[in-house]
């Protein structure tokens, strides 16, 4: 007599597996969230969860600031020479190569005109994928051009700052270009013509420490972290600790350093407002 009876296990169902598509959710760096990425990109790529503000590339400005996305570039053909024959781990002139290629621009700042909320305007949009949307002697020219453009027309000039700073592999050629471009300005200035400064996370180095400051109205999107030297080196120079959320847009504006900030879904109709106050219209 068998002692034990072995039973029929039942039929396991075999589970399909589903592919999920990469891409298809993001992590937010500020909450810590995995978001489903259209979802993001929906709420003008900031987190639904938290509201964090995710880097925008240059072309994505545009989309936002510009009526229904209509906009003309300009001064598209200007590229970076290698006055100082620069190399690292790679030559100066092939780096730029491949981020030109990779990027689908010819450096750091896209220039366009178009309108805005009806009113004519010239945008500049730094390119943060290009060389940590660094200042270089093309960034120099093309917003120089843009400035001195929206001279020309009388029309405001909106910059939209997302960069670390000056180019490193041209020097004192970088350096430059912040009194170039300063000087432009001023003569913005002079003509009575509006200049709307966005500040976005990261502006910094020798950006901040020129155009980015000067505007008009300087207006940070939430949390950016704006400043000239990083947190890290202010307190090894100073051998102090730094307070809580040192150089974030709140802290800047806490302490008149920023006029006021402003959500991304928010920002084309406040920079409308404020054209529409300085030029009385």
């Amino acid at each position: 007599m068998a002692w034990f009876r072995k039973e029929k296990k039942p039929k396991e169902a075999v589970e399909k597996q589903v592919a999920i598509p990469e891409g298809l959710w993001v992590k937010c760096d500020e909450c810590k969230e995995i978001v489903y990425r259209k979802e993001v990109e929906a709420n003008l790529n900031t987190c639904p969860k938290c509201g964090y503000h995710f880097r925008l590339t240059a072309r994505e400005r545009f989309e936002i600031l510009f009526d229904e996305n209509k906009y003309k570039e300009f001064a598209t053909d200007i590229r970076s020479g290698d006055p100082l024959g620069f190399r690292d781990t790679k030559r100066y002139a092939d780096r730029l190569k491949v981020y030109q290629t990779r990027i689908g621009a010819t450096d750091a700042v896209l220039c366009a005109e178009g309108k805005l909320d009806g009113l004519p305007v010239v945008i500049c949009a730094m390119e943060y994928a290009f060389m940590g949307g660094s200042m270089g002697s093309v960034v120099g020219e093309k917003i120089t051009i843009a400035t001195e453009r929206a001279l020309d027309k009388k029309q405001p000039l909106i910059i939209v700052s997302c960069s670390g700073g000056a180019r490193m592999q041209e020097g004192i050629l970088s350096l430059m270009q912040m009194a170039k471009i300063s000087a432009a300005l001023a003569r913005l200035a002079a003509a009575g013509l509006p200049y709307i400064s966005v500040l976005t996370d990261p502006t910094t180095g020798g950006v901040t420490a020129s155009y980015a400051m000067l505007g008009d109205l300087n207006i940070a999107e939430p949390k950016a972290l704006i400043g000239f030297a990083g947190p890290r080196v202010i307190e090894q120079t100073i051998r102090q600790t730094l307070p809580e959320g040192f150089q974030r847009s709140e802290f800047l504006v806490e302490h008149g350093m920023v006029d006021l900030i402003t959500p991304r879904a928010e920002m084309k109709p406040a920079i409308a407002r404020f054209l529409k106050i300085f030029t009385g219209k």
